[in-house]
């Protein structure tokens, strides 16, 4: 169903740090009503979880594939998670 709930981790390559990427996409997730967190790795890379609605929680993975305007995405890997109830998105 549309609605039911999802959890994706998703990690995404490319020219993705220092580009507001993270802030972009929280503001993104927020916008569709999509709790989770978002990250810079150590190898360069940013990982984020996203958890809500599924079509909300598709919606921003569409964006996490090209990113904001400054990034380059290369590479975007998700696995899906069971759904652990988080609310509010957090840039860590």
């Amino acid at each position: 169903m549309a609605d039911e709930p999802t959890r994706r981790r998703v990690i995404v390559r490319g020219r993705v740090q220092g580009v507001f990427f993270r802030d972009s996409t929280r503001e993104r997730a927020r916008a569709h009503g999509v709790s989770g967190w978002v990250s810079n790795r150590a190898d360069g890379a940013v990982e984020a979880v996203l958890e809500g609605p599924r079509d909300a929680v598709e919606r921003v993975l569409r964006f996490l594939a090209t990113g904001p305007p400054r990034a380059q995405v290369g590479e975007v890997e998700i696995s899906e998670e069971k759904p652990m109830g988080l609310s509010g998105f957090e840039v860590r």
